[in-house]
């Protein structure tokens, strides 16, 4: 059968759609991925030849102005008429969105179609695109089970949110630490800031690094193109060993090669850091939809995996002393570890392709 995915805009959508798409290739059917212009989803699907990978500009409202409503009518029309057009070739028997705007136009394709539709919602609150796109598909697909609150009654199903195949195992810690030029002995912190990199973090980075050097410390850190060089600098002033990328294709060693995180909490990102028993600091992004990041941080320190601290809080002086407590006592790291693991999701990306293709079975 064929199946669209709509996964573009963020890391956040785009990753846990591949991870769908892979379960699908591996069962036989065809996977067509919409995608966004934006630069992280053509980084994201580099070499990803698998997949039929089609790209449709992404419209959201900017404000209310007549105007502006008059120039999304028109961008979204044409947008649409794009994505039925794709349809028309590429036949799909059902449509699953990942969330965002990027979703809204193949959901309705698909409905004109009369073909089963979905959007997954990794969350703890959706936003504002996803509660309309909820009212338009045949099945709500959540990933924290605190979200159904906010759709309508008896149309969610908890899936947890789907990680991409090469991301469900831990390799060797030797080998992933060679990676990035690091060696063992040293305890490993991950810093990432998103698909998109977080200039508040490295800045308040720069400013813990006084209180780490000496340590046994070494990083490494995704830093997004604006302060690559910056970092790597830094650092090497510091005398803190650090592997220093603005993006990286191969997390698989990254999560493997690390023993704790500073990370923002969007749920594709935490999912990951659960699937490999990663705790650390979460920095929820300030501006993301209803604040989402933050009660997606909350529900991994309520679990004991993540101390949680607010953008707004993050010094030099207030990161170092978090970093401190799991750097300074590996009993509290490893129970953090533990706590981290528990919360990763069983088999999503399988459950999520359960779903549909039960849907185009009946």
């Amino acid at each position: 059968m064929n199946f669209v995915i709509a996964a573009g805009g963020t890391g956040g959508h785009l990753f846990p759609g591949l991870a769908v798409g892979e379960v699908l290739l591996a069962r036989g059917h065809r996977v067509m991925l919409i995608i966004s212009e934006k630069e992280i989803d053509a980084l994201a699907t580099q070499g990803r030849g698998e997949f039929r990978i089609e790209r449709v500009p992404g419209v959201g409202v900017q404000s209310k102005s007549p105007v502006a409503l008059i120039k999304f009518a028109l961008k979204f029309r044409a947008g649409l008429n794009q994505v039925k057009a794709l349809y028309r070739d590429f036949a799909p028997h059902a449509v699953l969105g990942m969330g965002g705007f990027t979703s809204t136009a193949p959901i309705l394709a698909g409905r004109a179609r009369k073909i089963p539709t979905f959007v997954h919602e990794s969350n703890a609150i959706p936003g504002k695109a996803n509660k309309l796109n909820a009212r338009l598909v045949t099945r709500v697909l959540i990933g924290f089970a605190e979200c159904a609150q906010f759709f309508p009654a008896g149309k969610c199903e908890v899936t947890g949110t789907p990680v991409r195949t090469s991301l469900t195992t831990r390799i060797d810690k030797t080998q992933a630490l060679a990676v990035f030029g690091l060696t063992p002995g040293r305890s490993t912190l991950l810093v990432m800031g998103g698909s998109q990199g977080a200039h508040g973090i490295n800045q308040a980075l720069i400013h813990a690094l006084p209180e780490l050097a000496g340590k046994s410390l070494q990083i490494i850190h995704l830093t997004g193109k604006q302060d690559e060089t910056l970092m790597r600098e830094s650092y090497a002033k510091a005398g803190v060993p650090a592997f220093v990328a603005a993006f990286c294709h191969q997390m698989q060693e990254a999560y493997s090669a690390a023993d704790f995180t500073i990370a923002r909490s969007g749920a594709a990102s935490l999912t990951e850091l659960s699937q490999f028993g990663l705790p650390g600091i979460l920095i929820p992004y300030p501006f993301a939809a209803e604040d989402h990041q933050t009660f997606n941080a909350k529900i991994f320190e309520r679990a004991g995996a993540a101390k949680l601290l607010p953008e707004r809080e993050t010094t030099g002086e207030n990161l170092a002393t978090k970093l401190l407590w799991f750097l300074d006592d590996p009993a509290r790291l490893a129970t953090a570890s533990a706590c981290a693991a528990s919360l990763a999701p069983k088999q999503a990306a399988e459950r999520v392709a359960d779903v549909l293709l039960t849907a185009c079975a009946d």
